[in-house]
């Protein structure tokens, strides 16, 4: 024979409990729509591209997953990711009236500083991978002679008109359109302003010129082979630019990151 020992609640007991409040059911019934909308948003933006993405629309579906939530299959077959970007920045600066070129700072040598061995790595850190692989992927698009445009200087006032004039004047079919390769270009442009105003001053950086390159791994054949090395990286070439700063940006924010980044880096 056995008994219940549990004690038994009365209809009093349940009926005087506290019912939540209406803000706590409205807290919790936003946090419900928040959690539908992130993991609807993420299945939509990791899918196959569909029509599905339309209702909310690309627009909309990219600024929200950018540059927080970003994600993509390609760590995985068919086609992994097999190299490394890296941003390379150097300006031309004034300095007691006089201009000096100064060396090459790899950004991207900076930013995974900020990531190696950190349990909780910032979002800063890979920033400029990004924007090197972007411009990278556009400069690629381009023809051999638009490719040589873009080595060229622009470092007068409006030089992002002069570019796309340049460009303009080309003739030939064979030559892609070039407004991905000048949203890629303003996007570089800006980035590397924003490391050389950190490094050397806003106040004394004229001009400033960005390096993209791309260095493969070793190949998948060669990869037992104690002997093997990378292939030799390859670069996007472009010439020396005025710098450029969107809208919004704060140089003192991106500095205090990155410039005590950069001393880190130099100890």
């Amino acid at each position: 024979m056995s008994t219940n020992t549990e004690p038994v609640q009365s209809d009093a007991t349940v009926a005087s409990r506290p019912r939540p409040t209406w803000w706590v059911k409205l807290i919790a019934f936003a946090a419900c729509l928040l959690t539908l909308w992130h993991v609807g948003a993420s299945f939509l933006w990791i899918a196959p591209y569909s029509a599905l993405r339309e209702i909310p629309t690309q627009n909309v579906l990219a600024s929200y997953m950018l540059p927080m939530f970003g994600q993509s299959w390609s760590v995985f077959a068919p086609e992994p990711i097999n190299g490394d970007y890296h941003f390379n920045v150097r300006a031309l600066i004034e300095k007691d009236g006089e201009e000096t070129e100064t060396g090459w700072v790899s950004a991207t040598d900076v930013e995974l500083s900020m990531i190696r061995y950190n349990l909780f790595p910032p979002r800063a850190g890979i920033q400029s991978s990004e924007v090197a692989s972007n411009q990278m992927n556009a400069y690629n698009d381009l023809s051999g002679e638009q490719q040589a445009v873009a080595a060229l200087d622009f470092d007068e006032d409006d030089w992002e008109d002069w570019m796309v004039r340049s460009f303009d004047k080309l003739e030939g079919d064979d030559n892609p359109d070039t407004t991905e390769y000048m949203a890629a270009e303003h996007l570089a442009t800006a980035y590397a302003t924003q490391v050389a105003y950190a490094i050397w001053g806003a106040d004394a950086v004229v001009k400033v010129q960005y390096r993209v390159s791309r260095q493969n791994v070793v190949p998948f054949a060669q990869r037992n082979n104690p002997n093997a090395q990378r292939p030799d990286p390859t670069f996007a070439t472009t010439g020396w630019r005025l710098p450029i700063e969107e809208k919004g940006q704060s140089r003192e924010d991106f500095a205090d990151v990155f410039r005590a980044q950069f001393e880190r880096t130099q100890q």
